[in-house]
């Protein structure tokens, strides 16, 4: 069943929120705070979880993984990859020809498709390359600032 409401979080939007120094952090935030006021459901897949956590941990410490483990993930809806979703995107991964394009990205977008999403909170243009829909354009955030 299309879960046409949900928004897909992606590994540089959780740490975009968890990191203070990043270039996104603010906009992050503010979007962070609307998805969670709208009670829309926010789906990810293990593969994000497995990448966000090395990359938090190499960057930011150990602190930083206890505060995404223990204040993130529970909000978050988890696809766990299976056979069925890691074999099909090895296939586009090889076949897009691309070294910008993870297979993390790969899984990415299978997991939206077969889910019905078309939102996402995230800063990798990839996805709006592949037909999704960036959750929020810099302008609403801007206005969310100023209220």
């Amino acid at each position: 069943m299309p879960r046409l409401d949900a928004v897909f979080v992606d590994t540089s939007a959780l740490y975009a929120v968890l990191d203070r120094d990043d270039e996104h952090h603010m906009v992050a935030n503010v979007i962070w705070k609307r998805l969670l006021r709208s009670d829309r459901p926010l789906l990810t897949h293990s593969y994000v979880l497995v990448e966000t956590y090395a990359l938090v941990q190499r960057r930011l410490g150990l602190e930083a993984v206890r505060a995404l483990h223990h204040d993130v993930v529970p909000i978050l809806d988890v696809v766990w990859v299976n056979e069925d979703i890691h074999r099909p995107a090895v296939e586009a991964l090889l076949a897009a020809g691309s070294r910008s394009v993870s297979l993390v990205d790969q899984v990415s977008f299978s997991v939206m498709r077969r889910e019905g999403i078309r939102q996402a909170f995230v800063f990798d243009e990839d996805f709006e390359r592949q037909g999704f829909i960036s959750y929020a354009d810099v302008n609403d955030v801007e206005e969310d600032q100023r209220k």
